[in-house]
């Protein structure tokens, strides 16, 4: 009963989402076009559902040949391979907006664990790897909350970011999507939309771990980094 409402839940989401924001999506459509690169979608391969390949799309803030470029596919805070049009994008988290399109063909679903790349995907600890994708991915997602900013974390570190990430962001983030796997339920899911939006709107707050309160704890590392 579940899976049948939030896939009820996803459609009528996205096709509401895309009537009210198409004032929007179609002038940034048209700036993608004129500035940058002149590209407007961008679509890479992702992991998804029981680890099955699809590929996503979100708007295009980046140089096409990023992934040959400096840090890959590891995007650091202020990345020179960015975009003027895409620093707005990401910041505001638009460039995501695309994937209600993945939602509506029924790859993805508004709320689930994120859908990564196959290099970020191998750097979960093994045991997870069978289990993040039990979920359908989704536009956002306890894990989307926490990693809000990733780019600050992994910018402000002076270990290697590959490395970092590795070695602390993917274990941490692995236990995230395994606790909302073992918890999923329809108020969880709206939960997680409205924390979405909030931190959205207030970057600083922390009020995601004061709605769930037996979330995993972050590691002590990541206050150490963003204090230094």
């Amino acid at each position: 009963m579940y899976l049948f409402i939030k896939r009820c839940f996803d459609v009528v989401i996205s096709l509401i989402a895309l009537l009210i924001l198409a004032p929007l999506l179609i002038p940034v459509v048209i700036l993608l076009r004129l500035t940058g690169e002149g590209e407007i979608f961008y679509y890479q391969k992702r992991i998804g559902l029981y680890n099955k390949y699809f590929n996503i799309i979100k708007f295009a803030t980046m140089l096409k040949n990023s992934p040959n470029i400096g840090t890959g596919i590891i995007t650091l805070r202020n990345d020179p391979r960015v975009t003027f049009m895409g620093k707005f994008l990401r910041k505001t988290k638009l460039n995501e907006l695309p994937q209600i399109l993945n939602v509506l063909k029924g790859d993805m679903s508004v709320v689930g664990p994120r859908p990564l790349v196959d290099k970020t995907f191998n750097a979960y600890p093994e045991y997870l790897r069978s289990k993040v994708y039990e979920s359908k991915p989704g536009i956002t997602g306890i894990g989307s909350v926490i990693f809000r900013d990733e780019e600050k974390l992994l910018s402000k570190t002076t270990i290697p970011p590959h490395e970092f990430y590795q070695m602390h962001i993917a274990p941490y983030k692995g236990e995230l999507e395994l606790w909302y796997n073992q918890r999923k339920n329809f108020f969880i899911d709206l939960s997680i939309v409205f924390l979405t939006a909030w931190h959205i709107l207030f970057p600083e707050s922390n009020l995601i771990y004061k709605f769930f309160k037996d979330l995993p704890s972050p590691p002590p590392i990541f206050d150490e980094v963003l204090l230094s």
